[in-house]
């Protein structure tokens, strides 16, 4: 069915990556959608904003993130193939680690036993194959081929773009949420304006935590985080992709990520650890010297060739962290035809089309739903579970 007909009405709060996608879903099913943010899609304070994320389905042993990945990715290419600039860029994904862990040999497993390609790499094949990166002290890396980069903001705003030619309806407002009701029946805007609908889904990232202080409170926290871009030598292609692929250091969970130089931004070196937590809304966004010296000795004794590059650029983000790194989509407790959907940890942006799938089936009843997506499973004490 397209959109106008005659599905219900359902208003979706938040139009980052979760959002977007959970409007598309619905849109798809018929239903008439209009999707709210108050800052506009991918804005630069959002989780979902900045030039780049990974898309990969090593997961270790956690095969439910393997496969929505894996499922997520023939979406991501049809957006990519009518957004005119390339959305996907596919010049694969390398993890590599000192020892072969659990972590990776569970890895390796889950992609053999979904049939997925993957190249399992010893320290000799690594060094020739990628001559850019030292892997000294590495034991071996695994190669996903299909994999690689996805361009976030530009992602984001495509979709929503493609929603709204759809015929789907997107407001910029702040949304305040009645919290003295069984059921929702419409928002109110901070100008006064009211949306009305027969369903809700909000999906504020690090905000969820300030509509819904007594429901999700310290279940979603932010952190802080910081990402730096380098030049790469005048004429050097080996920071190309695909001759470069995006990759992550293991180091037994304590992972340091980054990417090829991607469209000229310069080569991005980032550090998983998740920062101290913030407010989305008044955190500074200057990025700090420790951070920067911390990501400088990581490239210089991994990237040699990139000693003494140019700081090129700077991002300050952040991750909007679900006490066991799961995703949250589930009912309010209070609020029966309101969706809660967050809690992307750091990870959640390659998984967009299919949360956002489960989402819009899960509104409406569609799917049995997902333990480890429920609100029970989530605490206020943070323990770090999935990477």
């Amino acid at each position: 069915m397209a959109q106008g007909s005659s599905g219900e009405r359902v208003v979706v709060v938040g139009a980052g990556v979760f959002g977007s996608w959970t409007a598309h879903h619905l849109q798809q099913m018929g239903h008439r959608v209009t999707l709210i943010d108050a800052h506009g899609p991918a804005h630069c304070r959002a989780s979902s904003g900045g030039e780049s994320r990974l898309t990969r389905a090593g997961y270790g042993r956690d095969e439910i993130y393997t496969r929505t990945a894996r499922d997520s990715l023939p979406q991501w290419k049809a957006l990519s193939a009518v957004s005119g600039l390339p959305i996907f860029l596919p010049h694969g994904v390398l993890f590599f680690s000192q020892q072969c862990d659990d972590y990776m040999q569970g890895s390796i497993d889950v992609h053999q036993k979904l049939g997925m390609p993957l190249e399992v790499l010893d320290q000799a094949q690594l060094q020739q194959r990628f001559p850019m990166i030292d892997f000294h002290g590495v034991e071996l890396g695994i190669l996903e081929t299909a994999f690689g980069a996805l361009m976030a903001r530009r992602a984001v705003q495509t979709l929503v773009d493609r929603f709204v030619r759809a015929g789907g309806t997107y407001v910029k407002g702040l949304v305040e949420i009645p919290r003295s009701k069984d059921e929702l029946d419409e928002v109110r805007l901070s100008n006064g304006e009211v949306v009305a609908g027969d369903r809700f889904v909000v999906a504020a990232g690090p905000w969820l935590s300030k509509l819904f202080p007594d429901v999700v409170g310290k279940r979603i926290r932010a952190t802080r985080q910081e990402v730096f871009y380098f030049a790469a030598p005048a004429g050097d292609r080996r920071f190309l992709g695909p001759a470069m692929p995006g990759w992550a250091d293991f180091n037994s969970g304590d992972i340091f990520y980054g990417f090829p130089d991607l469209e000229g931004r310069g080569v991005k070196f980032a550090h998983d650890q998740h920062g101290v937590e913030v407010d989305p809304d008044t955190q500074s966004r200057r990025p700090t010297d420790a951070a920067l010296a911390e990501i400088v000795a990581f490239r210089d004794r991994r990237f040699p060739a990139l000693r003494d590059a140019p700081l090129i650029g700077a991002e300050v983000c952040q991750y909007e962290n679900s006490s066991n790194g799961d995703f949250l989509i589930d009912f309010h407790p209070q609020l029966q035809n309101l969706l809660i959907v967050g809690g992307g940890s750091g990870h959640g942006f390659k998984h967009g089309p299919e949360v956002g799938r489960y989402a819009a089936s899960r509104l409406f009843g569609l799917v049995n739903p997902e333990p480890r997506f429920s609100l029970a499973s989530k605490s206020q004490v943070h323990h770090r579970e999935v990477h």
